[in-house]
């Protein structure tokens, strides 16, 4: 059986996108922004440049509040404002809003992300992502061992999978930012560019669920923190897609991500890379 009850995937469900959605509240509105690069805090990886708001921390406080109602202090929160609280096997791993950047710029391309590992066993269990510009949820969580991803949204709710692309020459490459692919594969992220039938920047968690529904068909990313990618990688693989680091496992460090809709075409980027 799995680590979730139906009962508590419907509670975490339901606590995700309430708490998701409260961020529209400071969305294109004047709201105060802090740089937590500036105060040497966060990766800093683009232009030095890592903002923060209250929306972050509000959504935060209340996915933390909403899990320790369920589960007490028996599982440890992760957070990226707050930090670690809790202990024990399971670990919730929470990005209030993955794309900051974006959405202190009026872009519609962030959301809410919440993942669990199990620690023992190094792998992911489960992950939710809430789109508040969208009001749409992916879900990769069961009450069972077969784990398939949920989209919920106004037109309903369905089962989504990846496409059957195979080929670099017919695949659509997502990626936030080239800052991100500066550095010691930079040559070899080029490389993939010149191959693929198309290259767009932005997105964010957003290129993933994007991936996981078949519109796009190859993500590659780099300097990824544990709670930008633990929601991401059953969400991927709920989808029936490939999501690893550069030596093929799971990437619940974050650090370098190549996820692919095929096993064909995650192998052949990872070649490229490596």
């Amino acid at each position: 059986m799995g680590v979730l009850r139906a009962d508590q995937i419907a509670r975490i469900t339901s606590l995700v996108q309430t708490a998701s959605m409260t961020s529209l509240g400071w969305y294109r509105k004047e709201l105060s922004i802090d740089n937590k690069a500036a105060v040497g805090v966060g990766d800093g990886a683009m232009s030095g440049y890592d903002p923060v708001t209250e929306a972050d921390r509000s959504v935060e406080r209340d996915l933390r509040a909403g899990l320790e109602s369920i589960f007490g202090d028996e599982h440890q929160i992760v957070g990226e404002e707050y930090g670690v609280t809790g202990e024990g096997r399971y670990a919730w791993y929470l990005d209030p809003i993955d794309g900051t950047r974006a959405f202190v710029t009026g872009q519609p391309m962030w959301g809410t992300l919440v993942g669990l590992l199990d620690t023992e066993a190094g792998a992911t269990v489960a992950g939710w992502m809430h789109i508040p510009p969208l009001n749409e949820t992916y879900v990769a969580a069961a009450a069972g061992e077969s784990v398939a991803t949920r989209r919920i949204g106004p037109a309903g709710e369905s089962v989504i999978s990846t496409s059957s692309v195979t080929d670099l020459a017919e695949a659509t490459l997502l990626s936030t930012h080239p800052d991100m692919m500066r550095g010691e594969r930079e040559a070899q992220f080029n490389e993939i560019c010149g191959r693929v039938k198309l290259t767009r920047y932005s997105g964010d968690c957003v290129n993933y669920a994007l991936l996981a529904e078949g519109g796009a068909d190859l993500v590659v990313e780099d300097r990824l923190e544990p709670y930008d990618v633990m929601a991401l990688i059953p969400i991927v693989k709920g989808a029936g897609g490939i999501i690893t680091n550069l030596d093929g496992s799971e990437p619940i460090a974050g650090g370098y991500v190549v996820a692919a809709a095929t096993p064909e075409l995650h192998k052949a980027a990872l070649e490229i890379l490596n």
